[in-house]
């Protein structure tokens, strides 16, 4: 009898998402990833939830349809790491016409239930606050509504509820060979420990590596992939409305601008083709500068290459011969052969139904409980999206100690599970050493001990934004701090939580 159902090689947002919904469907699953999760493409995203205009433009509608109910699902499930905001389309006289941006919202609206979201409206921007950022000749905007979500957190979150649900979550854990008979035989190196697991399938959520890891480890032949370079560019704050805008570039393409962590403003997406190793992967000058051009047609305040605190970009594949958001999920089985999931690209909207879908290509081979992920809520999510307010407010209300900044952070990273990690404290001291500002010793430990973070970088760029504001001498102690936990490591925590 093999030790797991289903093996999964990467932690990304894919991976993570076949882990989940299969643990839930009581599938044994183990996955392994090389470094920490989401720590690639998965943190790269344009970090939107939304049906995305420029898919509705190439007449879509099935698509953005479906994107947009999953939309509804996220508000749902996660409404702690996805929240609703108004984008406004400025009106350009070298670009789309107005009647042809209100006559495509027009059906955007028609196209979901907006399930307490509001429709698409026309702005005078001469005389609303969206429009004291941007430069006098813009008189109109339109504005609708989407989301945004934190991608990298969703991975975590993710993964979380997976481990609560019984897999078997392993990072800094890489997969260096695969043998394929009617079951998998996988060769591991754990931390520095080499072991073998057996498993009745397996998925490759490599991303990047998918085509690398599809020829080395697996060696089994795969279809024709093109590797995509995303990027965004992180500046400070161009506005103080709480909205995102939506630049239409003279090339065609839709750029956002939308605040990030209070005192900052994530501008992007470029794409493009991309050769070499993800694992290195680094925004071109040339990207850079497209984006501030781009910006800088709207923007009152011109935005410079020297304006640039960070560039974040990754890798993923696409097919070569059909490049589409809703990625790719590849199902090869046959006799005396186990089966194998290749799952790779795609956005953040649809990756929930992906692993659904993929998952369910496993039920031929043994039984297993029906679809669930679009009614359960990850970690933290069990309130509803309008009410995040009111969970700042009684955090604020139990802890004292924070102000409403701090509140809103740390409810928009766990919710109703913010207890798991304050606790009783009565005092800002009670919660351990402080770095920078905000982070707390007491929240460090936590991120280590149930959510897999080993290293400053998991916890500064990918459970929160802290690295954009934090001094490198709190950096250091950081660092400092979190070896003197792995001296002393806790088992990762895998049973839920309560309130």
């Amino acid at each position: 009898m093999a030790d797991y159902d289903l093996a999964i090689i990467g932690g990304g947002l894919n991976g993570v998402s076949l882990a989940r919904d299969a643990a839930g469907r009581g599938l044994r699953v183990i996955l392994f990833e090389q470094g920490d999760l989401g720590g690639a493409a998965s943190s790269a995203t344009p970090r939107l939830i939304h049906g995305d205009l420029s898919v509705l433009e190439r007449r879509g509608f099935w698509r953005v349809r479906r994107a947009l109910a999953e939309r509804r699902i996220w508000l749902r499930i996660a409404p702690h790491l996805v929240r609703p905001m108004r984008f406004v389309i400025p009106a350009h006289s070298e670009e789309r016409p107005p009647w042809l941006l209100r006559a495509g919202l027009y059906v955007y609206d028609g196209l979901t239930n907006r399930g307490g979201l509001p429709p698409s409206a026309t702005l005078d921007i001469t005389h609303h606050p969206v429009g004291n950022a941007l430069k006098r000749p813009f008189g109109t905007a339109f504005e609708y509504s989407d989301c945004v979500v934190d991608d990298s957190r969703l991975v975590v979150l993710t993964a979380l509820d997976a481990a609560e649900r019984g897999a078997a979550i392993h990072t800094g854990a890489r997969c260096v060979r695969a043998d394929r008979t009617d079951t998998w035989r996988l060769a591991v190196v754990d931390r520095g420990h080499r072991r073998t697991i057996t498993a009745r399938a397996l998925a490759n959520a490599t991303g990047g590596w998918t085509s690398m890891v599809a020829d080395t480890v697996l060696r089994e032949p795969q279809p024709a992939m093109a590797a995509m370079q995303m990027s965004q560019i992180i500046v400070p704050r161009l506005f103080d409305s709480e909205n995102v805008y939506v630049f239409q570039n003279n090339d065609g393409r839709l750029i956002f601008a939308r605040p990030l962590e209070r005192d900052f403003t994530l501008i992007g997406t470029v794409t493009h083709a991309f050769t070499g190793d993800p694992a290195i992967v680094a925004m071109p000058g040339a990207d850079v500068s497209y984006l501030c051009e781009a910006a800088s047609r709207y923007f009152r305040e011109r935005v410079a290459p020297t304006d640039v605190v960070r560039t974040v970009s990754g890798v993923n594949l696409t097919l070569a011969s059909a490049r589409g958001r809703d990625g790719t999920a590849l199902f090869h089985a046959r006799r005396r052969k186990a089966p194998l999931i290749t799952m790779f690209g795609g956005d953040v909207t649809t990756s929930r139904l992906r692993a659904e879908r993929a998952v369910t290509r496993l039920t031929p081979f043994y039984p297993m409980s029906p679809p669930w992920t679009d009614g359960a809520v990850l970690p933290g999510g069990d309130f509803a999206w309008d009410r995040f307010d009111t969970e700042v407010d009684l955090a604020r209300d139990r802890w004292r100690f924070l102000s409403e900044p701090e509140a809103q952070r740390l409810v928009a990273a766990y919710g109703s599970r913010l207890p798991a990690v304050l606790g009783e404290a009565r005092t800002r001291d009670e919660l351990g050493p402080t770095f920078g500002p905000e982070l707390t010793g007491a929240e460090v430990r936590y991120l280590m001990s149930h959510e897999w973070a080993r290293f400053p970088e998991d916890v500064l760029w990918r459970r929160s934004k802290l690295g954009l504001t934090m001094p490198k001498a709190d950096r250091d102690g950081l660092a400092a701090f979190m070896a003197d936990v792995n001296d002393r490591p806790e088992p990762v925590e895998q049973r839920p939580i309560g309130r």
